[in-house]
Order: structure tokens, then sequence, then C-alpha cells
């Protein structure tokens, strides 16, 4: 496809406005009376907002929104705790896409010959930094752990989940770039990329989501 259509336009400009609203609800609830247990998770589920949009606002109210035990749920069921455990390694990788795809409009950052694949090696050291921080201020806290045994559970935990997610993300942002436009014709300065960006961080929940069931099964990751 050559050019990007203006229906295609119009649909992620509707995509991203409702995905700024789902985002902003959700900061608000949260600011309001429904604060997060672990404080981390109020950047986690306003960030999930920025690309799931209502599909994150059902999950919040449906999942996520505190306090949980005060309703009478002392503890969620395991898929409950399999999905927010993927979308909290998504939302460090999420940060790092609105950091990095917009930084490299300014500095780019080429490998193999390609902006696309410098701003996809960025992106994923950024990803796998902020994916880690946000794993250490779940576990050393819950855990009580010391610094350096709190990165390497963070290491633990973390770095197989990012990379599933990644893997997901660059797969449909592949297709979206060599297969069905260009990198040319899908500018980071227009809508149509962001909302290919949010059905690139859907395809990141998926492949990410078997991976974390898999080390919470295996007490590798610890349920939130």
């Amino acid at each position: 496809m050559t050019t990007v259509p203006s229906w295609l336009q119009l649909l992620s400009t509707i995509s991203l406005a409702l995905a700024l609203v789902s985002a902003a609800v959700i900061a608000v609830d949260e600011a309001t009376g429904h604060a997060q247990r672990m404080w981390i998770m109020n950047v986690v589920w306003p960030v999930t907002g920025l690309w799931a949009g209502p599909l994150a606002l059902f999950a919040y109210y449906r999942i996520g929104r505190a306090p949980a035990i005060a309703a009478g749920k002392m503890k969620k069921p395991f898929w409950q705790s399999v999905c927010i455990g993927a979308l909290h390694c998504g939302s460090g990788c999420t940060l790092a896409d609105l950091i990095v795809e917009w930084s490299v409009l300014a500095f780019p950052v080429t490998l193999f010959g390609s902006i696309v694949f410098g701003s996809w090696a960025v992106d994923f050291l950024v990803a796998f930094a902020l994916g880690i921080a946000f794993q250490y201020f779940t576990i050393a806290p819950m855990k009580h752990l010391a610094p350096r045994e709190g990165l390497v559970a963070a290491l633990k935990a973390d770095t197989l989940s990012l990379s599933a997610w990644q893997l997901g993300m660059y797969g449909w942002m592949a297709i979206a770039l060599f297969v069905i436009f260009t990198p040319d014709t899908l500018s980071k300065t227009q809508p149509a990329f962001w909302f290919m960006m949010q059905l690139a961080m859907i395809a990141g929940f998926l492949t990410s989501y078997p991976v974390n069931w898999w080390l919470l099964r295996k007490g590798i990751k610890e349920a939130m």
C-alpha cells in the first residue's frame, strides 16, 4: 500500500482519543480514593489505557480497581494474576516506545542501514531497563529484598516476559511497516502509525501472556 487511506487515519484518531480518555479516567479514579496497593500499578493501569483504550478501562474496573480486599476478593483467580503480570511487563514497553519513537525523529539511529531497526534496538534497551525497574519496585518491597537481591529477582522475572512481549510487538510492526505499508508511508507523525503501535501492543500482550502464565506457575514471578 503506497498511502495511508483517509478512513484509517480517522479510525486511528478515534482510537487514540479513546485511549487518552481511558488513561485519564483510570488515573483520576486512582487519584480519588482507589490507589493501588503497589504504587507501581498506579502507573501500569493508565499506561495500559494508552494502548488498550476502552479494553483497559474494562479490565481495570473488572480486575484491577483497588481496593480488591475490601470487595471480598482476597485472592485473584490465576488467569487474572497472569493478565496483570503481562500488563505490568507491557507498561515498560509502552513507555519505551513513546520515548524512543519520538526521540529518533530528532536523533535517528541506524542498524544494518535501517532507521527502523535502529529504533527497535534502542527501544528494546530502554524497554528492558524500564521493565526491570518496574519489576524491581514490585518484587523488592513485596519480598523485602536487598537492592542486589531485588535486581536479580527482577531480571529473572521479567527478562523472558519482556522479550516475549517485544517479539509480538515487533512482529506486528514488521508487518505494518514492510508488508502493509512502507516506513516512509507510515510516518511517526501520523495517527495511523500510533494506531498500528496500539495493535502491536495487543500482539505483545498475546505473546507475553503464556510466558507470564509459565513464570507464575513456576514461582519465578510473583502474582500481583
